[in-house]
């Protein structure tokens, strides 16, 4: 089994920044890929961000491009996401997510960390 736990959010003024961390713990020795996504009640989730464990290949929600980035740090099983230049649009649940093969689904779901960011 693998665990995800993130950590990092809370409520920021708009403008301003923060950064998520997803800690990975269990049979991690299997990725290929985590990711961030976030849910607003009532809307579907989205994706916002990945990265590739054993390469750089980085991938983004086209309109969040340039505000985000995606980082890991293999050693700590732990994967990142700076958010700046935040918006009240950026207020969601942020779920890290894990994925063991290219094709398969993201299997394995962090609790979310809740991000408020106020106008």
């Amino acid at each position: 089994q693998v665990q995800l736990v993130e950590s990092g959010g809370g409520l920021v003024q708009a403008g301003g920044s923060l950064r998520l961390s997803c800690a990975a713990s269990g049979r991690t020795f299997s990725t290929y890929r985590m990711g961030w996504f976030r849910q607003v009640p009532g809307k579907e989730r989205e994706f916002v961000a990945a990265i590739n464990w054993s390469d750089d290949n980085t991938y983004y929600a086209d309109s969040l491009k340039g505000r985000f980035t995606i980082s890991r740090d293999n050693a700590k099983n732990t994967v990142y996401l700076q958010m700046n230049r935040l918006k009240p649009e950026d207020t969601a649940v942020y779920y890290c997510a894990l994925k063991a093969t290219h094709i398969a689904p993201y299997q394995h779901w962090g609790q979310g960390t809740q991000v408020t960011v106020s106008s």
